[in-house]
């Protein structure tokens, strides 16, 4: 009983659902979401040849949740950038990441057990963009559930849903990987996640916020390490979407990674899988270019 006094999980919430997150689980967030970046094909030729392109590119990638919600909340869409300290920060990453001598900084923050301890620091922050934006658009639109979700949904994942808007500064069309057709995991997440914020919100979910915080926060960086860890580009909720999809909108029952990687269908050669996401595409890059420096 004394132990279950001193660890008491509402005050343990309460703490972790206040903890600032500048400078160590920003900076944690923008080495993965630029390591993200240079894992997409061409983006080193990119920053060679552009290196304005290439840090614009850096900044959705770090800021494009900020800018998305912004617009659909009529803000300025450049807000966010009157926080220096942030883009500094932000630009001092795109720069050791591209061009730091050596490829030295890259490699380390590329290192998986270094690389596994940043992409957990970088869920918490995913995690609290989410209630940040539902509480925002809250504020706004009261009584606004979609809104909400919408809001918190875009905070949670805005970088993917405008990558291709991100493409095009880096000369690259691919509509195949738009994120709304083919959602990875974290989008789907936020998106879940936006929803049980907005119900908290609303009072219509009886958990306090910081405790919804510390559990979610838990699932989304045990999920996204397990999944980083095993090199996989997967879902935890593909085998509860099958259903529901199969039992609301008559979807064939599936889907999982297994569809996309058994025997090939006969007829026309299909192309490139749409599900392939930056990460997946990325590492396989990173992958044949090491071989070929060996």
């Amino acid at each position: 009983m004394d132990v279950l006094g001193v660890l008491n999980l509402g005050d343990i919430a309460q703490t972790f659902s206040k903890m600032g997150m500048f400078p160590v689980f920003d900076l944690a967030y923008y080495i993965v979401s630029i390591l993200y970046l240079k894992y997409e094909p061409g983006s080193v030729d990119v920053a060679r040849r552009s290196p304005v392109a290439s840090w614009i590119c850096a900044m959705l990638y770090c800021f494009g949740s900020y800018i998305l919600a912004d617009v659909f909340l009529g803000s300025c869409p450049v807000d966010y950038f009157q926080y220096n300290s942030h883009v500094l920060l932000a630009t001092a990453i795109w720069y050791l990441i591209f061009f730091c001598p050596l490829n030295l900084f890259y490699k380390c923050v590329a290192f998986m057990p270094v690389k596994l301890v940043l992409v957990a620091l970088k869920e918490v922050v995913r995690t609290r963009k989410i209630a940040a934006g539902v509480h925002h658009a809250h504020h706004a639109y009261h009584n606004g559930w979609i809104i909400m979700v919408i809001v918190g949904y875009v905070k949670g994942s805005g970088v993917a849903l405008m990558s291709n808007f991100e493409q095009l500064l880096r000369g690259v069309w691919r509509p195949e990987t738009n994120e709304i057709l083919n959602m990875s995991f974290p989008t789907k997440a936020s998106l879940y996640g936006a929803i049980l914020f907005t119900l908290q919100e609303a009072h219509l979910l009886p958990v306090s916020k910081s405790l919804l915080i510390c559990v979610f926060t838990l699932f989304m960086a045990t999920s996204k390490v397990i999944l980083t860890a095993r090199h996989s580009h997967g879902s935890p909720f593909v085998l509860v979407e099958s259903w529901v999809c199969h039992v609301l909108f008559g979807s064939p029952l599936g889907g999982g990674e297994e569809e996309h990687h058994g025997s090939p269908v006969p007829g026309p050669v299909a192309p490139m899988s749409p599900l392939k996401t930056k990460e997946d595409l990325g590492e396989g890059t990173r992958k044949r270019k090491s071989k070929k420096a060996e």
